[in-house]
């Protein structure tokens, strides 16, 4: 059980790519390209993250391309000719990506609304309808037939000790 494990870890190690640069420069380009764009297989993982196949392919044909002096945004337009903008983490802004640009700020807009409403809301059912002042409520007790009340005294019934119980 340990040797299987111990081979499949190795193979697993076997797996990482190891690529000469001629230059820092180039190294920095490529780790940026691969981070910033999309594997076309794996839905949402970037090419340096992602195990495919295609992810492999792809950041060969990265390193091949920065080794021949061409620019990011030259890879960039190949990759969105070879396989769309989904490749691109974050599209251009153009009509047809508006929405994808739009829409958070979109929702960020209507979700203060709704929480302005909803606190507007409670507060106007917390605070009084309408508050009547001393003068309106004697006028609405003559109204009503009675007479103002005054402040009655509750006077504490007086507890009358049982001589049996001592």
């Amino acid at each position: 059980m340990f040797l299987l494990l111990l081979v499949a870890s190795s193979s697993a190690l076997s797996l990482v790519e190891v690529k000469a640069f001629s230059s820092d420069e180039l190294r920095d380009r490529f780790h940026v390209l691969v981070n910033e764009l999309r594997c076309p297989k794996c839905q949402n993982q970037n090419l340096a993250d992602s195990n495919s196949a295609i992810a492999a392919d792809l950041r060969r044909e990265i390193f091949r391309m920065l080794e021949e002096g061409k620019s990011d945004q030259e890879i960039v337009d190949f990759l969105v000719t070879r396989y769309g903008e989904f490749v691109m983490y974050r599209p251009l802004m153009k009509k047809t990506t508006l929405v994808l640009w739009l829409t958070p700020a979109l929702l960020f807009v209507i979700g203060i609304f709704i929480v302005l409403f909803v606190r507007r809301r409670q507060s106007a059912e917390m605070s009084p309808a309408s508050p009547l002042g001393i003068d309106e409520l004697k006028r609405l007790d003559q109204l009503l037939g009675e007479q103002p009340k005054e402040k009655v005294r509750v006077q504490e019934p007086e507890v009358k000790e049982d001589k049996d119980t001592k």
